[in-house]
């Protein structure tokens, strides 16, 4: 038996997309079938991956690490301590950063955020996943209605790195902050606050030793930096020709975009369809 680990935006599905190419949906089915599991491994919290739950996958990494799941059984569930968040969202919003908190079935996200991003240069899937979920106002509530939820993490955006320096000053010692990589003139910095107890990798590590799976019977598939952790974990490591060049040069294969049938080449070229 392998374990199959896919990130969703720009691995699985177009960027903020929740319908994967048949061809994916192919793969994922005919591996199944030859007796493997295929898992979710995500930064999306619950809410944002649950309509990809009827594709009948196996469990989940979703937040990022912070919440994982076999089937209907939790294996790890770790929000932030509320006093660690609100500290995290006054440094940010004093330095003008702009933020969505994802809790575990909503994320809300700062006023005049879609603003700031119809004006700002990026060029990775997190940036246009966000884009679209504005536009298509998929469930992303107003920051006003947060109702104190237990946060997962935070994503934030800005102008400059400079603006995440006194964040990063604070709290760097028990928060990673996962950029992601912009072109060279870009002129957005985006990425998330994830609590360094979790990460996608420790997650995948988590449901291979509970179902008692070495490591080199694990794959993983992403395209973006917060994928990195996943990628030096698993046993074969896979990136999407339309993901990060950083993270295509960390990965064992590349295979083509998730627009080219990238999935399922890719299972095909390491037999995990037999």
């Amino acid at each position: 038996m392998k374990l199959i680990f896919l990130d969703i935006d720009g691995t699985l599905t177009e960027p903020g997309s929740n319908v994967p190419p048949e061809s994916a949906l192919k793969a994922i089915r005919q591996s199944q079938a030859a007796g493997n599991l295929v898992f979710l491994c995500t930064g999306r919290n619950y809410a944002m991956l649950e309509p990809l739950l009827k594709y009948g996958f196996d469990g989940m990494v979703a937040s990022a690490g912070g919440y994982v799941t076999v089937k209907d059984e939790v294996l790890f569930d770790c929000p932030m301590p509320e006093e660690e968040f609100r500290t995290a969202m006054k440094v940010l919003h004093d330095n003008g950063v702009f933020c969505t908190v994802e809790a575990k079935n909503a994320t809300y996200g700062d006023e005049n955020l879609g603003e700031f991003l119809s004006e700002s240069d990026g060029d990775n899937s997190e940036i246009e996943r966000w884009r679209r979920a504005l536009s298509e106002s998929l469930n992303i509530r107003p920051m006003k209605e947060y109702d104190g939820a237990p946060v997962y993490k935070i994503v934030i955006m800005c102008r400059e790195a400079k603006q995440l320096q006194p964040a990063k000053d604070l709290l760097e010692d028990r928060y990673d902050f996962v950029i992601q990589e912009i072109k060279e003139h870009g002129s957005c910095q985006n990425g998330e606050l994830i609590n360094r107890s979790f990460d996608k990798g420790k997650g995948i590590l988590r449901i291979a030793e509970h179902l008692n799976v070495p490591i080199e019977d694990v794959y993983g598939f992403g395209d973006s930096m917060n994928d990195l952790t996943m990628i030096e974990t698993v046993g074969t490591s896979v990136c999407m020709a339309n993901g990060a060049e950083a993270l295509k040069k960390r990965s064992d294969l590349v295979v083509p975009s998730v627009s080219e049938d990238g999935l399922y080449r890719g299972f095909e070229q390491l037999g995990l369809l037999k």
